[in-house]
């Protein structure tokens, strides 16, 4: 226990320059308080004490304004920077050395039944604001960008940004058939196949008219 609450210290000192003590991040970090709040109700939790978890849980959440479902399960080194909004569903897993920051939700659709959250790989950074929605996988050593909505698998190694979300880089090299400032319009393609169809089966009804009326004459 006291060996992960060192990891726990030491990885915010690392990752946030505004970290001056120890004791600072002990007792005036949100981040730090809802993980090391999260890694008890997720014991009780494992060990069928689900109300003593859920209680925990949400205590929790009512002093950092961050909220961790007790069955989420949370690697090592886990760093959530100021946390305000942040929002991680009961099925989300989440692996080592990850980093999140403000306004994240990991969440659902509401379509999903079972495994209804998404995994995160190790090393992962998520922008403020962002939310990934869904069963899928963030692979390991990507970043989210800020303010964007992932709804589908992001591979290793990439970097993902807008909405919905798209990667536009993999290992560090930009994909050029992913232009993020053009990317079509998908409300519009789809009623431009629509038209498409409906063109062609109108072409269908119209062209038996006309040879019955070439017979006619």
């Amino acid at each position: 226990m006291f060996e992960r609450m060192k990891e726990d210290i030491a990885c915010v000192k690392q990752r946030d320059p505004a970290a001056s003590s120890a004791l600072e991040i002990m007792l005036l970090y949100p981040g730090y308080k809802a993980v090391r709040a999260h890694r008890k109700a997720h014991w009780c939790y494992e060990h069928r004490l689900r109300f003593l978890a859920r209680w925990i849980s949400q205590r929790s959440s009512r002093k950092t304004g961050i909220e961790i479902h007790p069955g989420a399960k949370i690697g090592r080194r886990f760093f959530i920077d100021h946390g305000t909004g942040v929002v991680i569903g009961e099925t989300a897993e989440i692996g080592d050395d990850v980093t999140i920051y403000q306004g994240v939700t990991l969440g659902g659709t509401g379509k999903d039944v079972g495994k209804r959250h998404p995994t995160v790989g190790n090393h992962v950074m998520i922008g403020s604001g962002a939310k990934v929605l869904g069963p899928f996988r963030i692979g390991d050593n990507s970043r989210i960008a800020a303010g964007a909505v992932v709804l589908e698998e992001i591979p290793p190694n990439a970097t993902a940004v807008g909405v919905p979300a798209r990667v536009v880089k993999i290992e560090g090299k930009r994909v050029d058939d992913l232009d993020q400032i053009h990317i079509p319009d998908p409300v519009a393609q789809e009623l431009a196949r629509l038209n498409a169809r409906i063109d062609a089966l109108l072409a269908m009804v119209e062209e038996p008219k006309g040879e019955k009326e070439d017979e006619d004459l």
